[in-house]
C-alpha cells in the first residue's frame, strides 16, 4: 500500500519538473485524495474515480475535465501500486468546442491602444506598452508579465523569454518600430520609478510586478471602452491577440507569393510551439485567409477541372 497524498505531491513535483502548467490539480487531486479516505478506500477504483468527479458542481465539461486529472494521477500511481484502476476516458463523455477567438483587426488594436492610453496613473504608459508588445509579437500574455529589464536588449532588438511553456525558453527579434516603442516606455518607466521595488520590465502603478488578476481586470475594462465583441456574443480575450497575430502572418505571407508550408516552422519557433503542428490550432480561417488558399490552389491547380 502506498500514501495517496504523498504519492499526490510526488506525482506533481515530477509533473512541473517536466513543464507542465497543472494549478487545478493540487486542489482537485488532494480532493480526491480525501474523499477516498472519507470512504474508507485505501486504493483508486475508477468506480471511486467517477463518483467523486460527479458529485461535484460544475459543468460536464468540468466534471470530466476532473475525471481526466485523477485518471492521469491514476496511470502514475498503477505503476507503484498494480491495484489501482484507471477510469476509461469516456466514461464522462462530452465534445470539447473550440473557442472562437476575435481576430483583431489593426482598427481595433488601435481602438485597444487609444483606451489604454486614457487609463489613470502610470498605468496609461505601461498598458499601451503591454498590449501593442501582445498585438505585433503573438507572446504569451503570461511570457510578458514575466519578463525582466535584462531580457530587452534595445541594441540588437532582442527579447529573451525564460521559461516559458513547457519549461523552455527563446529569443524573439523585434522590428525596429518595436524597439523604439519599448524603450520609450523604459526610459517613462526608469523616471518614474528610480529605484523599483521589482526588477519586471513591465511595471504597475505602485512600482511592482503587473499581477495576472489585475491585467486581466483592465483589460475587460479596455475592451468595454472600446466595444469591441468576439463572435456570437462571445467576449473577446487578450490571448486572442495571438491568434491574430498568427493569421495576419499568414495572410501576408500569402501576399507576398512565398512558400507558407515551407515557413510554418519559423512561426511555430517565434511563437514558441514545440511543432509546427501545434500553431494549426491558432490559424483559425478567416474569409481572407480561406480565399487566398483558395487562389493558391487554383494556381497549382492551373485550371484542372
Amino acid at each position: 500500500m502506498i500514501a495517496l497524498d504523498q504519492a499526490v505531491r510526488d506525482y506533481l513535483t515530477l509533473r512541473r519538473s517536466l513543464g507542465f502548467k497543472i494549478e487545478s490539480y493540487d486542489h482537485w487531486l488532494a480532493g480526491f485524495v480525501a474523499h477516498l479516505e472519507s470512504d474508507g478506500q485505501r486504493f483508486i477504483t475508477a468506480a471511486a474515480a467517477l463518483r467523486w468527479a460527479t458529485q461535484l458542481g460544475g459543468s460536464l465539461t468540468t466534471k470530466a475535465k476532473r475525471l481526466a486529472a485523477v485518471r492521469k494521477f491514476a496511470e502514475y500511481v498503477r505503476t507503484l501500486d498494480p491495484r489501482t484502476e484507471v477510469p476509461a476516458p469516456d466514461l464522462i463523455p462530452y465534445r470539447t468546442e473550440r473557442y472562437r477567438p476575435r481576430l483583431y483587426s489593426p482598427g481595433d488594436v488601435r481602438a485597444l491602444l487609444h483606451a489604454a492610453r486614457q487609463l489613470r496613473g502610470f498605468m496609461s504608459e505601461t498598458y499601451p506598452a503591454f498590449v501593442g508588445l501582445l498585438a505585433v509579437t503573438g507572446m504569451r500574455a503570461g511570457e510578458a508579465l514575466c519578463l525582466d529589464r535584462h531580457d530587452f536588449d534595445g541594441r540588437e532588438g532582442i527579447l529573451l523569454i525564460r521559461k516559458a511553456k513547457f519549461g523552455k525558453s527563446r529569443l524573439v527579434p523585434l522590428h525596429k518600430t518595436t524597439v523604439a516603442a519599448l524603450l520609450a516606455y523604459a526610459l517613462k518607466r526608469d523616471q518614474a520609478f528610480p529605484r523599483p521595488r521589482s526588477p519586471a520590465f513591465f511595471l504597475s502603478q505602485a512600482g511592482t510586478r503587473l499581477l495576472r488578476e489585475n491585467v486581466w481586470q483592465t483589460f475587460t475594462c479596455l475592451r468595454r471602452r472600446t466595444g469591441l465583441l468576439g463572435p456570437r456574443g462571445c467576449r473577446p480575450r487578450l490571448h486572442d491577440l495571438r491568434h491574430s497575430f498568427a493569421v495576419q502572418t499568414l495572410i501576408g505571407w500569402y501576399r507576398a507569393g512565398v512558400d507558407v508550408e515551407a515557413r510554418l516552422p519559423i512561426l511555430s519557433t517565434y511563437l514558441g510551439h514545440v511543432n509546427p503542428s501545434n500553431t494549426y490550432w491558432y490559424l483559425t480561417a478567416t474569409p481572407e485567409l480561406v480565399g487566398l488558399a483558395a487562389q493558391r490552389l487554383e494556381h497549382k491547380l492551373g485550371g484542372l477541372p
